[in-house]
């Protein structure tokens, strides 16, 4: 299922309190991600946040971009809060785990993730995020088309449209990586690590 630990990392996508507020209608929902990120961490395998933000008056989104030029009307030349920008709570960083900043919807997308991933020499991306029709779709396609190995938690993982979410973790993503819970992910793990 995997390549070796060292060769992964465990992306936690746009689980900052502006995306979560939306999309969480219970703490219970963060616990895959909890169980992940734990997992990843007593693995050696390193934890990567990716969020979405802006500059104050939004000079990165275009007014031909359909999915971000409503938040740049909407707030016009103000920034949002940075609190809405940090990530959640439940699913903290430690010292030393990046945290990515992308300003469209791939976690590729205007980021230095990239980078980093190269530079670690890391070839195995293990997805998680809000949501499974946005960040993690978009990353997972371009992340395939960068030659990475992938998986996608598919209980770590959260969409507005659970039929969405239904037929892109079973019909859609299984196309260009495994797709498993949380559960399963851990168990494939090592056991001495």
């Amino acid at each position: 299922m995997q390549n070796s630990p060292s060769k992964s990392a465990l992306l936690v996508m746009d689980m900052q309190n502006s995306v979560v507020s939306r999309f969480v209608a219970s703490e219970e929902a963060l616990l895959p991600f909890q169980k992940a990120i734990e997992a990843a961490r007593s693995h050696a395998i390193p934890v990567i946040y990716v969020r979405v933000a802006f500059r104050a008056g939004y000079p990165e989104i275009s007014a031909r971009n359909k999915m971000f030029a409503g938040i740049a009307s909407r707030s016009g030349a103000v920034a949002a809060p940075e609190a809405m920008m940090q990530i959640h709570e439940s699913v903290q960083p430690r010292q030393g785990e990046p945290i990515v900043t992308k300003v469209r919807v791939s976690a590729f997308a205007g980021s230095d993730l990239e980078v980093i991933l190269r530079s670690q020499q890391i070839d195995t991306l293990i997805l998680s995020g809000i949501a499974t029709s946005g960040v993690v779709l978009s990353t997972l396609r371009e992340a395939a088309d960068k030659d990475f190995a992938l998986t996608v938690l598919s209980d770590a993982c959260i969409d507005a449209d659970p039929e969405v979410h239904r037929v892109l973790t079973e019909k859609v993503f299984p196309q260009q990586a495994e797709v498993v819970p949380v559960e399963a992910w851990v168990a494939s793990l090592p056991a001495n690590s």
